[in-house]
């Protein structure tokens, strides 16, 4: 389905005049209140609005009554054409809806407006005939928005609400969100002790607790094994640098809303990094590069700073300070196929391993006619563009492709893939960049010893960042991670105080052939000690009395319920390769 399409599909018209019905019943309920922008989202819509006292819960449920009062009067909508008096009206008491109502008028476009009942809204449509259309709807919440998501504009406030077809779609939806927060990384977080989030810290930067610590250990030598077995190289720059290396980079003009303010220090302006790029071209141009060094693949988990919104942040999906699985390939035209190639088998290989599988491929591509947003280079984009569908297309990848969301500097393909609350998100990215190797005048030897000046570079983050693959990973399990990534991987029950001994000298056995193992030694009975492993979702809980200490086995429960004994060795053994294998 094409843009078109979608936005006349009759699920999009009845989400867009939900949207308007929401304003409306707002405006009935505050008139003061001013309206901004009321979009279709996935699965409903929100309405933004200027309003000097905070929306509270009660208020929801009184908007979302009038909703239903609206809905039952059966309002014919209306597109209209509104004289100069009635413009003018209509202006004066929206200056937000006059501030788009004028950049329609820039651009020599005729704004148009919808009415229902006495309401009046500027839109382009298209709506539904009848407010009766609209029963099957909900509202969410109300989160903080600034006006065009600018951080420097008036700050709304953004009411969000779900619509659909049927009652039926509706109840199973809200039944889907009820089901899915149980599993929300957030709370699986906390209850597990993976991560915590400080308000003395600061919104959006996240602090790994040991066992969160383990799992993102744990993900983070994988990938190292897995990168250096494919020829990549790994080095550690900086979480600073000073403004001059942005601006070659570019990423100052193109991306400054993204970054934080400037440190003045006494030799010039400095950054924290929002990206590893820059100091990884820099990193490649130290020395004069021979074609026999072709495909250079540089890799870090490189820490960056990410100036986002504080009503965006999400847990661990959207954060401010990210550890990026960041690699840059420094290659030849001819090589450019094969090294995308390579990388998406990498990325297919990760999300096996991870048992990630409903995921697709989205082309990301620039906009030629956006010349603030994207660099102005139309033959390179075309090239680039190009390059990205050949390789989706002969790898037979399922792909969609969608303008106006690739990088200032060339486009991308990013993997999606849907959280736990059905909404979608990008996991992985790849991005061809034809920019770098001017701005940084990157070059090679070629085999007749002649400089070449046309380097490539590719970017790529299989893994996304630590922080938003752990939330994936936390929702993926629900908690309960495979062995090899469990904090704790065999929790010890000892029945009296008598087996402490044992149960430590098995503890530290398994320790010995790598084994993340604990004792529970708490004068507790059996019964609440497995309970609470149960709710820690260790692996596997190993109860220890009389008779296993004398037979030197062991009493074994699974996460499943599953119970049977085993000797020590047979049992260590057993975990030991299921480790190796990432079972």
């Amino acid at each position: 389905m094409d843009d078109n399409e979608k936005h006349d599909s009759k699920i999009h018209r009845i989400r867009h005049s939900s949207a308007h019905l929401l304003a409306q019943a707002v405006k009935q309920l505050y008139p003061d209140v001013q309206m901004g922008i009321g979009p279709v989202i996935e699965d409903g819509f929100y309405y933004d609005f200027l309003r000097k006292d905070a929306f509270t819960p009660e208020d929801l449920k009184k908007i979302g009554k009038k909703m239903k009062d609206l809905v039952s009067k059966a309002q014919a909508i209306q597109k209209v054409e509104l004289n100069a008096k009635q413009e003018k009206e209509f202006l004066s008491h929206e200056s937000l809806k006059k501030e788009l109502y004028d950049e329609l008028k820039a651009k020599g476009e005729k704004p148009t407006f919808y009415v229902q009942g006495e309401f009046i809204d500027l839109c382009r449509g298209p709506h539904v005939e009848n407010t009766k259309e609209l029963k099957h709807f909900s509202l969410t919440k109300v989160s903080g928005a600034y006006w065009k998501a600018d951080a420097k504009n008036v700050q709304l406030q953004r009411i969000y609400g779900l619509a659909f077809e049927t009652e039926k779609e509706l109840k199973d939806h809200i039944q889907m969100l009820e089901d899915a927060e149980k599993y929300n990384h957030r709370k699986i977080g906390e209850e597990m002790e993976l991560f915590a989030l400080f308000d003395l810290i600061g919104k959006g930067l996240p602090v790994w607790l040991p066992k969160g610590e383990i799992i993102r250990r744990e993900i983070e030598n994988f990938a190292i094994e897995t990168e250096e077995k494919a020829g990549y190289v790994r080095v550690t720059t900086p979480n600073l640098a000073k403004k001059e290396l942005f601006m070659r980079s570019g990423h100052l003009p193109y991306y400054a809303h993204s970054m934080y303010p400037a440190m003045k220090m006494d030799d010039g302006e400095y950054y924290l990094k929002a990206m590893n790029c820059p100091l990884h071209h820099l990193i490649y141009g130290k020395k004069v590069r021979s074609y026999r060094e072709l495909p250079l693949r540089i890799a870090e988990y490189g820490t960056c700073y990410r100036n986002e919104l504080s009503g965006t942040l999400t847990g661990l999906q959207r954060v401010r300070m990210l550890s990026m699985n960041d690699a840059h390939i420094y290659c030849t035209k001819e090589q450019v196929e094969s090294e995308i190639e390579n990388v998406l088998n990498m990325i297919a290989f990760y999300f096996k391993s991870f048992g990630f599988e409903n995921y697709w491929f989205r082309l990301s591509l620039g906009d030629k006619e956006n010349k603030e947003k994207y660099i102005d280079e139309p033959e390179n984009w075309e090239h680039a563009e190009s390059v990205l569908r050949g390789v989706l297309k002969r790898l037979k990848l399922k792909f969609i492709e969608v303008k106006d969301e690739a990088a200032f500097y060339g486009p991308k393909v990013d993997v999606q893939i849907k959280n736990v609350f059905g909404k979608e998100e990008t996991m992985s990215t790849v991005q061809l960049d034809f920019a770098a190797k001017k701005r940084f005048e990157l070059h090679y030897d070629d085999q007749y010893g002649k400089q070449n000046n046309e380097v490539f570079v590719i970017h790529r983050a299989p893994l996304s960042t630590h922080e938003r693959f752990m939330a994936f990973l936390i929702e993926l399990y629900k908690g309960k991670f495979p062995v090899w990534l469990s904090p704790v991987q065999v929790k010890l029950l000892t029945v009296s105080e008598k087996n402490n001994g044992f149960a430590q000298k098995v503890a530290e056995e398994m320790k010995a052939k790598g084994i993340r193992a604990e004792v529970d030694e708490r004068n507790e009975s059996i019964g609440k000690k497995v309970r609470s492993a149960i709710l820690e979702r260790v692996n596997y809980m190993a109860t220890i009395g009389e008779q296993e200490e004398e037979k030197k086995t062991l009493a074994i429960r699974d996460r499943e319920g599953k119970i049977e004994q085993a000797a020590v060795k047979d049992f260590i053994a057993r975990v030991v390769s299921e480790i190796e294998k990432k079972c």
